[in-house]
């Protein structure tokens, strides 16, 4: 993990993590068939740990439109006590380096996946059964738009957030949460 935040993918080596961990480069081996399917073993760690922020988010709260909120306020969380991990995500995001990994570590990086989108997925369905979402709504697409938008505003907020606010006089985290209102209320 030390060595991917201080130097990224591309600038890490084999060499440098072995050294970290105080392992043989050959015992790295051992356990993953490359440096990318070792940052995808990392990025699984943040996949967890979100995972268990929006578990813990929904877990005693019944109203349908509020365990959509705090799905997103605990999406907001994630990125600000976890910035690294959500600089990981978007190296998975990319299509290109799925060539670039085994089989093995793909379908791992695949099931918490898909355990993310089923339980984004849960909750939307939810809101839509009780009838507080439109009824014809497929649960996941909803919960990939404003997943979409998010990503999308916390990148943003990431990369330019004293632009957007020194300049264009735009609070990104107000954004956020106002663009994902509209959202839910169209």
């Amino acid at each position: 993990y030390k060595v991917f935040v201080e130097k990224g993918l591309t600038g890490a080596t084999v060499d440098d993590i072995a050294a970290d961990a105080e392992l043989s480069k050959g015992t790295i081996y051992l356990y993953f068939h490359s440096k990318e399917d070792l940052y995808l073993a990392v990025m699984n760690r943040g996949l967890d740990i979100m995972l268990e922020m929006f578990e813990k988010a929904i877990a005693t709260v019944a109203d349908p439109i509020t365990r959509i909120w705090n799905l997103g306020d605990a999406y907001t969380a994630f990125f600000d006590q976890h910035r690294d991990y959500f600089r990981m995500f978007a190296f998975f995001e990319n299509p290109e380096m799925h060539s670039m990994v085994s089989e093995e570590m793909l379908a791992q990086c695949t099931e918490r996946d898909a355990r993310v989108w089923g339980l984004v997925s849960g909750v939307m369905k939810n809101a839509i059964d009780a009838g507080l979402l439109h009824p014809g709504l497929n649960p996941l697409e909803a919960g990939m738009m404003l997943w979409s938008n998010s990503s999308g505003l916390l990148r943003q907020l990431d990369r330019n957030e004293h632009y957007w606010f020194d300049k264009m006089g735009i609070d990104l985290r107000k954004s956020l949460r106002t663009s994902n209102g509209l959202l839910l209320e169209g």
